[in-house]
């Protein structure tokens, strides 16, 4: 089994809970838009910096992972010190729309959402 694949016993080929389990985690999403938001690729660093929060080893973990699923892609140069850098490929960019009509989405109604579980939990 491929690590972090989701199978389900009745449904094991799903494609919609096997990309949602890779991307629904805690970072993936973060990292495509960081990546979105540079017109050029980005190294491990500046990807660190844009997003404060999470650990080198999850940022590692992570970037492999989209690797992994063509979302991203990972470009070595052969130069001391050695430069690595990041970037949404073709496959990454076709998910950006979707991915921003769910930010467009989650800023239109995260304020009413809130609302409702205060007043859910009374």
């Amino acid at each position: 089994m491929i690590r972090n694949q989701v199978v389900d016993p009745l449904f094991p080929k799903c494609p919609i809970r096997n990309v949602l389990s890779r991307i629904g985690d805690r970072w993936s999403l973060l990292v495509l838009l960081t990546l979105q938001d540079n017109e050029h690729p980005m190294r491990f660093r500046d990807l660190c910096k844009a997003i404060p929060d999470v650990s080198q080893k999850m940022l590692t973990s992570t970037l492999r992972e989209l690797e992994a699923d063509d979302l991203v892609k990972r470009t070595a140069y052969p130069e001391v010190p050695s430069r690595v850098e990041y970037e949404l490929t073709e496959r990454g960019q076709s998910f950006i729309p979707l991915l921003n009509q769910l930010v467009d989405w989650s800023l239109e109604n995260m304020e009413a959402i809130v609302k409702h579980r205060k007043e859910y939990s009374l």
